[in-house]
């Protein structure tokens, strides 16, 4: 009963939404939106997107690394993804005497392409709905806690009975908010090779200044090889291996884009929030996103500085500085895209309608009230939990602090013995992130942050131990960082492991002396008891509210229809191609070409230079088959709904194939995971064209594009190519 339940909230109302909102899980699209699709002129059918029997284009997107997504682009296994997310297996083959980040690197055979230590691929084999099996025997009104421990016993022994072949995985993953459960029989590949990347004056091109923006002129795509045991099934790197046989790849259309075409993203989304209620969102860009984006930018400033007098910390900190300005920007488009939406009277506005239809319902009476009151008195202790993880996240010395207490603490736990067990895998950790650790960079980081988090978080919610740290160092950040930086064994890797080279119950007495971990267990201390206990307290009747509530708006709302929020399973969204007006006076295109990125050339500059190459092909316009109209296109936006996760992802064409590489939303949309507009919420897409384009003509990698299957699906019609304000 509670499955059809859910499936008939889910196909209630289809035209009281936008046609491009949701997230849809692709085993039910024929149940749920391959009629709107086709309507909007999707040419494939539903089969051709998610099929069992047969290849189907499921069967070409992977996973890549857990965090990212990619396609297959080839019958030789050869993956295509964003440059962002192969950024960090750039990084380490790159040197300052081979340095791919600012050169780019392009494998002239396969012999040539460099293997990646723990950088996977996975693929989705089937979905299964099992959530009659996950909820069996936890009606009633057990705890949270007993609610939580029968659904674990339930999933163990899903998963153990799960029809599958022994190289492959079960996963079983929560939909709204755990009233939904689903089965992924999945497949992962251990070897995947670097074969290819841009310089970052292409593939980063526009850096940070850029970021969540258009108009975007980024050529934000790398190229890399799945490779299999011989037998074509997963496994670890080996010489011996070869390219993987894909059961699908996506082929390539040459035929370009048009306004109002339709488009599909297909991938792994991170994480949403659609169904939060308004004290939620309230929290999350008035409490959370301010916090979060002050302790961030305090940070950037500082290792931009850093980077921009020095190559070598440039090359060190490339990666982390990236992911950290990704989400320190992302927060501020947030804000201001729910304040520009009026997000929070959206809310308020559908809550009054929900309210009134919840009379009728004695169950759902006060509900909502309740869940809000929550948030309510979860909010202080949620920005103080903020402020702390961004400390120990940006400054890396009480980073490896933590780790290392936590090191001392599972020690304790298990018995002494264990020590020389637990030291050498804590110090195998910290000796891969001491490689891109510098002691000058992170004593100023620490310096203004520490400033930020003691002015920020009230002292009842830091501790006596943390806070009287702070007083013997006048109160002062600069002061603090002098101390840490100059006395404590964590400014180096030689350091730490001649400190931790020891019987365990002496460096468990020594770490009160050290000035880093004594402050670190001062603040940790501190966090625990008065700021993460009170906040895990009222977490579970939050978590079983919001359930609730997610099952009373499918219930009781019948003319909108409910997708599952992201939580990094694979989806299809779909939209158009189509520009947009964020503001008054200003209008989007829905088109980038190159003309405009000569038009952003800054030269020397590390955001705005362009390889000289570049600027010659584009001077003689010798954009062989991939340009049009004597332009040649870099970048296009659609109104697909993505987030995080999706980075990678295909943007496919009516007839599924290949058009452009997700690898961004526009600013204004940014705040899509809680609040979609579709007004506004735009995703950003490499033109699969500018790809072919750099890979052939500027890299001269053309043995690359000679795999791929290119088409013309539009059997000749010109492309109408736009230029973006």
């Amino acid at each position: 009963m509670r499955k059809i339940f859910l499936m008939a909230a889910l196909l209630a109302g289809h035209l009281s939404v936008y046609a491009t909102e949701g997230m849809w899980l692709p085993q039910l699209l024929t149940k749920l939106n391959e009629k709107e699709m086709k309507g909007m002129g999707m040419k494939i059918s539903a089969a051709d997107i998610y099929n069992l029997n047969k290849g189907s284009l499921k069967d070409a997107i992977v996973s890549f690394g857990g965090f990212c997504t990619g396609e297959i682009i080839s019958s030789q296994g050869l993956l295509l993804t964003n440059h962002h997310c192969g950024y960090s297996a750039i990084q380490t083959h790159s040197s300052v005497e081979h340095n791919y980040l600012d050169n780019g690197f392009w494998a002239k055979n396969k012999a040539e392409e460099l293997p990646n230590a723990g950088l996977t691929a996975t693929f989705i084999v089937r979905i299964d709905d099992v959530t009659a099996e996950a909820l069996r025997g936890v009606a009633g009104n057990l705890s949270e806690s007993a609610r939580q421990s029968a659904i674990d016993k339930n999933l163990n022994a899903i998963k153990a009975n799960a029809k599958k072949e022994t190289y492959q995985d079960a996963l079983i993953k929560p939909f709204f908010d755990g009233n939904q459960y689903f089965l992924f029989i999945t497949e992962t590949y251990k070897d995947v090779r670097l074969v290819g990347a841009p310089p970052s004056s292409i593939g980063k091109f526009g850096a940070d200044t850029d970021n969540w923006v258009w108009p975007r002129h980024t050529g934000d795509f790398s190229i890399f090889r799945i490779y299999a045991g011989k037998d074509n099934l997963p496994a670890e790197y080996s010489k011996d291996n070869v390219p993987l046989k894909p059961k699908h790849f996506l082929p390539i259309s040459l035929d370009g884009i048009r306004e109002d075409d339709f488009t599909m993203v297909f991938g792994f989304p991170g994480r949403t929030n659609e169904y939060l209620p308004s004290e939620a969102v309230k929290l999350t860009v008035e409490g959370q996103d301010p916090a979060r984006v002050k302790m961030r930018d305090a940070a950037l400033k500082v290792i931009d500085g850093f980077m921009r007098k020095d190559e070598k910390i440039k090359i060190q900190y490339a990666a982390k500085f990236a992911s950290t300005a990704n989400a320190w920007k992302k927060w501020i488009g947030e804000m201001q895209g729910v304040k520009q939406t009026n997000g929070i009277q959206r809310k308020l506005d559908f809550e009054k309608r929900f309210q009134q239809l919840a009379q009728g319902r004695p169950e759902y009476r006060g509900l909502l009230d309740s869940l809000n009151n929550l948030y309510k008195q979860q909010g202080p202790y949620a920005v103080s939990r903020d402020y702390y993880s961004e400390l120990l996240r940006n400054t890396e010395m009480l980073g490896f602090a933590n780790n290392l207490i936590t090191a001392l603490h599972d020690t304790r736990l298990k018995g002494a013995d264990q020590w020389e067990t637990i030291r050498e895998q804590f110090l195998k950790k910290a000796k891969a992130s001491y490689k891109d650790y510098n002691n000058d960079v992170d004593r100023e980081v620490a310096a203004v942050l520490l400033d930020i988090y003691f002015e920020g978080v009230p002292s009842s919610r830091i501790g006596g131990e943390g806070y009287q740290v702070w007083m013997e160092t006048n109160k002062d950040g600069k002061t603090t960082a002098g101390k840490l930086y100059s006395q404590s064994a964590l400014v180096s890797y030689e350091k730490l492991e001649a400190f931790v080279n020891r019987p365990f119950q002496q460096v468990s007495a020594d770490v009160w002396k050290d000035p880093a971990t004594k402050l670190l267990i001062g603040l940790r201390n501190g966090y625990t008891d008065f700021v993460n206990k009170p906040y895990d307290e009222l977490q579970p009747e939050i978590n079983r509210l919001q359930r609730r509530y997610m099952q009373a708006q499918m219930d009781l709302v019948k003319d909108k229809r409910f997708y599952p929020d992201a939580n990094s399973t694979l989806r299809l969204t779909y939209g158009k191609v189509n520009g947009y007006a964020p503001r008054d006076a200003v209008e989007y295109d829905f088109a980038t070409t190159l003309d405009g990125v000569m038009e952003k050339y800054k030269p020397g500059d590390y955001e705005f230079d362009v390889p000289e190459k570049l600027r010659q092909l584009h001077a003689s316009k010798d954009y062989g088959p991939y340009g049009a109209n004597g332009k040649m296109p870099v970048c296009f936006i659609a109104s697909n709904h993505t987030t995080g996760g999706n980075s990678g992802s295909p943007a496919l064409d009516a007839y599924g194939n290949l058009i452009g590489l997700n690898f961004d939303r526009t600013w204004e949309g940014t705040m899509s995971d809680i609040n979609y507009d579709a007004a506004i919420c735009r995703n950003i897409m490499v033109d699969i064209r500018y790809v072919l384009f750099i890979v052939d003509k500027f890299a001269g990698a053309k043995h690359l594009v000679d795999e791929m299957k290119l088409v013309h699906p539009k059997k000749g019609a010109k492309p109408v190519l736009k230029k973006a304000s």
